[in-house]
């Protein structure tokens, strides 16, 4: 009897145990996704720059500081073509990476950023992402290559400025230009040749001759990385009318929070998708009165040749992305459909 009681006891012993060590992994493994580096593509104290900075206490806010998030700017740690992989390492939790870097890592995402000659129509845009299915696509997408898929944000048209003065598409034969995935095939096409270079390589790289022009993501782009020094003519067709950006975080750490904290991360991210929209749009036109303010020029009213030209450039794209993978077909039959 004295033996039985002891081995019970024991047992409840024993299952006490495994339920509390059982518990600690749990809690464990909760703070260990609590800190978190988050790598993106600007400089500290840009415009953007701020803008990440306040998605990262958005987090921590909404995680009721759960989760803490070290925000590492362009130059701190990765460079802006190893955020992907990094993100998929786990060297860093989140990152906010511009998909042109990252065109053979991941072709969709290529397709996902904007191809040249598309919408400015944020309204449409939205659409194509929350109700037209691209969403479902890109999710599973970056979910192949082990990230989880958060909200996108919109930011403005492209423009490229450069060192010389573009008087007509012909002026883009032989010029180096800092543009990479879609945006360089598209300028290759007009018989420039295509450099790919990280935001912050930009400046001195117009300034020494690396280049003759560049892109921007946006014209606060060129505006906060004081282009305008070195360069000072604007072409005035767009590359695209607006780009599509994602917020992606490592699967692994986004497995470990959660229900609770993985909602506060993703609000955070729609709430970050809002304020780029309804600042970039005044941003911009602070943007440009400042550059012009500062001697940038531009270029001469394209002529209808030059618009031809300009949307043949940009015609066959679609097909070749296609062609890339299976979820840039899937996005690009969306639009095919779209455009129907």
């Amino acid at each position: 009897m004295l033996n039985l009681f002891t081995n019970m006891k024991r047992n409840i012993v024993m299952t006490t145990l495994v339920v509390l060590l059982g518990v600690m992994s749990v809690v464990e493994t909760a703070t260990a996704a609590q800190n978190w580096r988050f790598s993106n593509l600007y400089g500290r104290g840009t415009a953007f720059g701020d803008l990440y900075q306040q998605l990262a206490k958005d987090i921590e806010k909404n995680t009721n500081g759960e989760i803490k998030v070290q925000v590492l700017f362009s130059g701190e740690g990765v460079g802006t073509s190893g955020l992907l992989g990094a993100t998929k390492s786990g060297l860093i939790t989140m990152a906010a990476p511009f998909q042109s870097m990252h065109a053979g890592e991941l072709p969709a995402g290529v397709v996902e950023i904007g191809l040249p000659g598309g919408t400015a129509d944020t309204d449409e845009l939205y659409k194509l992402f929350h109700e037209k299915g691209w969403d479902k696509i890109l999710k599973e997408a970056y979910g192949s290559q082990g990230l989880v898929w958060l909200e996108p944000y919109i930011q403005p048209p492209v423009y490229i400025i450069t060192k010389k003065p573009i008087k007509s598409v012909a002026d883009f034969q032989g010029l180096k230009i800092r543009a990479p995935g879609a945006y360089g095939k598209f300028l290759r096409n007009l018989g420039a040749s295509p450099v790919s270079l990280a935001w912050s390589e930009i400046y001195t790289s117009l300034a020494t001759g690396v280049i003759d022009g560049s892109i921007g993501s946006n014209m606060i782009d060129h505006r906060d990385g004081n282009h305008v020094e070195v360069a000072k003519y604007m072409y005035k067709l767009p590359l695209a009318g607006a780009q599509v950006l994602p917020i992606v975080v490592n699967r692994s750490a986004w497995n470990k929070l959660t229900d609770a904290q993985k909602k506060g991360v993703y609000d955070a991210t729609v709430a970050h998708a809002k304020a780029q929209l309804t600042m970039s749009k005044k941003w911009e036109k602070e943007a440009v009165a400042q550059m012009e303010a500062k001697g940038l020029k531009w270029s001469p009213e394209p002529s209808v040749a030059d618009k031809k030209a300009w949307a043949q450039a940009g015609a066959g794209l679609w097909d070749e992305y296609a062609a890339k993978d299976k979820y840039s077909k899937q996005l690009i039959d969306v639009l095919k459909n779209q455009a129907k």
